[in-house]
């Protein structure tokens, strides 16, 4: 695949998009989108920008986050508080026609581009507005961020052990699983419908939908039986001990996920166990017995020592590894899920790849993120400004 300055050729190349959004829900979305091909442009604020520019390690100019998320993509600066400001972005949504935004509830309406606004000037606009809560329902007006979002959605409830309590996860579930993705798949789907019908619409992405939707199997259960689930005791979260994290010698991990009867026998015959086959999912004292008896088995071995002696082994049992070792492993290299390009202002920059591979459109070498507002200029004279009108802009405080 082709990458220019800017963008991706691939599948959604003739795509373009506006992106208002900040921090990590909105830009993860427009990342795979960018990847994918479409014209993503930041419309970035003339104060300070995307706030993720200074957070994380600040190599130069940008921070280690804003670098990993806004590759592919340009950046133009436009003051959407003045009048100005606002008629350059209608007529920026005559050609990029999909606008991403993250502000809360009643914002873009406040500042006169909300959706009746844009439908107006394009009827084929497509504006995606991702928030915590959603545009409307009692919550649509509270703050909150991932940690709320998954504990009023029930996801950190089902965390932890009885011990530990909800445990925070190491990853953002509500921005990127329930919100990102969401919106990618929303984008996608209303692009496929105007190409059919010629019509835009208003899509309303909140992260506590999301949430929620990945309760599903859980939530089946539930609203089957009405019975609740418990912390560390269901089939998945450390019920039994062939799906159980355990401790290793040298003080690391191991992951066994033996779910399947065939899998827990291999496991057991590996490690001379051969008792504990027909022993899989009982229950009582002894369920607890047999975790204690594999977790003493596991502190026999460091984890290396588990990793070669499990290598060869059809028992779904992989060791828990730091962020320097999964960059290293020789899977995620195949894989291409490291990359690294030349940025002009930041130097050699790596990052996470692209997770889609495809026949078609292999993924190279991408765009390095734009500067603060380093396409401005090219943009307008792209929908047809004159470097007349661009000296008016900058007076008038619009650009």
């Amino acid at each position: 695949m082709e990458l220019k300055n800017g963008g991706a050729s691939g599948p959604l190349t003739g795509l373009k998009m506006l992106d208002l959004s900040r921090l990590l829900p909105g830009p993860y979305c427009t990342l795979l989108l960018a990847d994918l091909g479409m014209e993503v442009l930041k419309v970035e604020d003339p104060e300070q920008g995307d706030y993720m520019r200074m957070m994380g390690s600040i190599r130069k100019n940008n921070g280690a986050y804003f670098l990993a998320l806004n590759r592919n993509k340009k950046s133009m600066i436009l003051n959407l508080k003045v009048e100005e400001g606002r008629r350059i972005f209608y007529k920026l949504i005559e050609t990029y026609d999909i606008v991403l935004e993250g502000f809360r509830p009643g914002v873009m309406d406040r500042l006169g581009i909300g959706y009746q606004e844009l439908k107006k000037r394009n009827p084929g606009v497509i504006l995606c507005s991702l928030s915590g809560y959603g545009q409307d329902g009692p919550y649509r007006d509270r703050s909150g961020h991932d940690i709320n979002y998954i504990g009023l959605g029930g996801i950190l409830e089902l965390t932890g052990t009885k011990e530990t309590g909800p445990l925070i996860p190491g990853v953002q579930i509500a921005d990127i699983g329930a919100g990102a993705l969401m919106a990618v798949l929303a984008i996608l789907a209303a692009a496929v419908h105007r190409q059919k019908t010629g019509e835009g619409q208003h899509l309303d992405v909140a992260m506590h939908d999301g949430v929620l939707s990945w309760l599903s199997i859980h939530a089946g259960q539930y609203l089957a039986d009405q019975k609740l689930p418990i912390r560390g005791e269901m089939h998945l979260s450390g019920r039994y001990a062939c799906y159980q994290v355990y401790p290793t010698k040298d003080g690391r991990y191991m992951s066994l996920g033996a779910l399947e009867p065939k899998f827990w026998k291999n496991f057991c015959k590996a490690v001379g166990k051969d008792g504990l086959i027909p022993k899989q999912f009982i229950e009582g004292e002894e369920r607890s017995r047999i975790i204690e008896e594999i977790k003493t088995l596991f502190m026999s071995k460091t984890q290396k020592e588990w990793t070669d002696f499990l290598k060869e082994v059809d028992a779904c049992c992989e060791p828990i590894l730091t962020l320097d070792e999964v960059f290293q492993h020789s899977h995620v290299l195949h894989r291409k899920m490291l990359i690294e390009y030349d940025h002009p202002v930041e130097g050699r920059v790596q990052q996470v790849g692209n997770p889609i591979k495809s026949s078609l459109f292999p993924f190279t070498t991408p765009a390095p993120s734009p500067e603060w507002g380093e396409h401005t200029l090219e943009v307008l004279k792209g929908i047809g400004y004159t470097e007349r009108d661009i000296e008016r802009f900058k007076e008038l405080k619009a650009i």
